[in-house]
C-alpha cells in the first residue's frame, strides 16, 4: 500500500508516500520560515498564501521522486485538525480534489496524533503504551 500524506498545518507544506510497512518512498517540505522572520512568528494569512502557492509543487515533486503517478496510491492522508484554519483549508481543499479527480480514498489526519505516531517510524518497533508530551507555539512554558 501506498500513500501520499498532506501537511499543511502551519507554515510549512510538506508531502511524503510511505508504504504500509513505514517505508518513506520519499519527502518534500517547502519551508516558510523566511517569510514570516520578520514578523517574529508566523501570520497565519501570509502562511494560507504561500501553501496555496506550494501545495502542487511539493505534492508533484513528492510523486517525482517515488517514481510514482496518482493512479499508482492506494490513498491520501492530510492533516484536517488542529491548525491554522487558512493553512489547513489549501491541504484539506488539496487532498480532497486530487482523492475525486483520481477515485483514490482519503483519510484525515490529526496532526497532533501524527507526532505520537511518528515514534513508530523511527523505533522500528510498536512503542505502545506511552507518554508524549506536546509543546507547540511561541508562548508554551513547562
Amino acid at each position: 500500500m501506498r500513500i501520499l500524506a498532506i501537511e499543511s498545518t502551519c507554515d510549512e507544506t510538506a508531502a511524503a508516500i510511505v508504504t504500509d510497512s513505514f517505508e518513506v518512498l520519499s519527502s518534500v517540505v517547502a519551508s516558510q520560515e523566511a517569510l514570516h522572520q520578520e514578523f517574529k512568528g508566523v501570520v497565519p494569512e501570509i502562511a494560507a498564501r504561500a501553501h496555496v502557492q506550494t501545495i502542487l509543487p511539493v505534492i508533484d515533486e513528492t510523486l517525482k521522486r517515488a517514481g510514482l503517478t496518482l493512479s499508482e496510491l492506494d490513498a491520501i492522508a492530510v492533516a484536517n485538525e488542529p491548525g491554522l484554519a487558512g493553512s489547513l483549508l489549501v491541504g484539506v481543499v488539496a487532498a480532497k480534489a486530487l482523492c475525486v479527480a483520481h477515485n483514490i480514498p482519503l483519510v484525515a489526519v490529526n496532526h497532533l496524533q501524527a507526532h505520537i505516531f511518528a515514534c513508530r517510524l523511527a523505533a522500528q518497533k510498536d512503542v505502545f503504551p506511552c507518554v508524549g508530551l506536546i509543546a507547540s507555539g511561541g508562548h508554551s512554558n513547562l
